[in-house]
C-alpha cells in the first residue's frame, strides 16, 4: 500500500503524525527548543509499562563531550544535535520465569517519544547500530541498565531527500489475519 492512497486514514491529527513520521538520516546543526524536548521526554515518561514499573531510563545527550562519545560508538548520529539514549533497568522491570519486560517497556517509551517528536516538528530516527558495551562504558552505565536504542533528534537538513521507500507498505491482508 502506498500511503498516499490511504482510504481515509490520516484524517485526524494522530493519524497524520503516524503517516508523517519517517527516519531522518541528515540533520541541520540546529538545537531543538527546550519546550519541545520536554514534551518528547514527557511522552516517554507517560508510556505504558508492564505492571507500571517504569524501568525506562533516558539519557539526553547534547553536550559536545556527550556527542563525541556517541560518534565514537556509532556512525548513525547523522549530525543530530540531540541524541536520546533509551535504556531500561533490568532490576526494576517486571519479570516472570524466563521473561523480562525491560526491552518491551523501553521500546514503547521510545515509540511514544518518536511520535511526539514528529508531532512537535522534530525529525528523528531509531538507531540500533552501536556497540552496546562501549556505550555503557562511555556513559558509565551500571550492569543492570540495558541500552535499547538511540533516538537522534533535530531538524532535517534542507537538502535531505528522505527515504524513497517510506510510503511503500504491504497490503493489509499480507500482515493481518482475522480469525
Amino acid at each position: 500500500m502506498n500511503l498516499e492512497n490511504n482510504n481515509g486514514f490520516g484524517s485526524n491529527e494522530f493519524e497524520k503524525v503516524i503517516m508523517r513520521r519517517t527516519a531522518t538520516r541528515k540533520f541541520k546543526d540546529k538545537q531543538i527548543p527546550k519546550e519541545k524536548l520536554e514534551r518528547i521526554l514527557e511522552s516517554g515518561r507517560l508510556a505504558p509499562t508492564a505492571k507500571n514499573l517504569q524501568p525506562q531510563k533516558i539519557l539526553v545527550v547534547q553536550s559536545k563531550e556527550g556527542i563525541e562519545k556517541i560518534d565514537k560508538i556509532t556512525p548513525c548520529r547523522f549530525g543530530a544535535p540531540t541524541v536520546l539514549v533509551v535504556c531500561s533497568d533490568k532490576n526494576i522491570a517486571w519479570t516472570k520465569k524466563d521473561y523480562s519486560s525491560y526491552e518491551m517497556d523501553a521500546c514503547i517509551a521510545a515509540t511514544h517519544m518518536m511520535l511526539e517528536a514528529t508531532n512537535v516538528g522534530i525529525d528523528n530516527i531509531w538507531i540500533e547500530m552501536f556497540d552496546n558495551d562501549e556505550l555503557k562504558k562511555e556513559f558509565n552505565l551500571s550492569e543492570n541498565i540495558e541500552v535499547i536504542c538511540l533516538l537522534p533528534l533535530g531538524y532535517a537538513s534542507d537538502d535531505y531527500k528522505g527515504n524513497p521507500l517510506h510510503n511503500i507498505r504491504k497490503k493489509m491482508n499480507e500482515i493481518v489475519k482475522f480469525i
